[in-house]
């Protein structure tokens, strides 16, 4: 039996209720001290972990800092600080020319909008939803990482690996106020209990609310 719009926001609730109870401190993992640097930490996180650009954002921000000096860097100087993050040669253009327009069009200033935010090269949707989330507070979208988008098909609130089409079925069914902290209790969910390969279903705390769960 399909389930109903009000059935999932009302299971999504709950879930959501229990996990922001079982990591109350669950936040953002990239190391950054400006939004910039989370911004282009985020960019270097596309399939890369998040333990191995804190890795390598140390050595990058000592010598580029701000959008002004990595608009002035080097290519090849980017690729070997980079090089472990795979896809080094597209990342390290793309931080380049983002830093860049971030200079010639918006003065030196991250712009506060999904749409503006992703004209910058290297930036979709969620690298945007990152960097207003955490840096701004401002709650404009939902961010799908792997994670994300494994755990809500599992649990059944989506049917989809698109993370657009993932975000627009969570939207309707997660308070706004919610958006950012819901990504963080979901990634730390899907570190420590729902992994990929091993999931703990017997030590869930949302497994009588997961259609999908081993202990059930």
């Amino acid at each position: 039996m399909r389930e109903s719009k009000i059935k999932k926001q009302e299971r999504m609730h709950i879930v959501l209720s229990l996990l922001k109870k079982e990591y109350p401190n669950a936040e953002c993992a990239l190391h950054h001290s400006t939004p910039f640097q989370l911004l282009i930490a985020t960019i270097l996180s596309a399939q890369c972990t998040d333990a191995r650009v804190n890795i390598v954002t140390p050595t990058l921000f000592t010598a580029f800092p701000n959008a002004y000096s990595m608009s002035k860097a080097k290519l090849t100087d980017v690729e070997e600080i980079i090089h472990s993050t795979g896809f080094y040669k597209a990342k390290a253009k793309n931080i380049i020319a983002c830093s860049e327009r971030i200079i010639k069009r918006f003065n030196g200033e991250l712009p506060l909008t999904i749409e503006e935010l992703t004209t910058l090269p290297g930036v979709g949707r969620k690298t945007a939803n990152v960097l207003l989330g955490n840096a701004f507070g401002l709650n404009a979208g939902i961010t799908v990482d792997t994670h994300v988008t494994r755990i809500m098909n599992l649990l059944k609130f989506v049917q989809s690996t698109d993370a657009v089409k993932i975000e627009m079925n969570l939207i309707p069914l997660i308070p706004q106020d919610d958006w950012t902290v819901f990504t963080h209790v979901i990634i730390q969910h899907g570190r420590e209990i729902c992994i990929a390969r091993r999931p703990k279903c017997q030590d869930c705390i949302i497994s009588h609310y997961c259609p999908s769960s081993l202990s059930r």
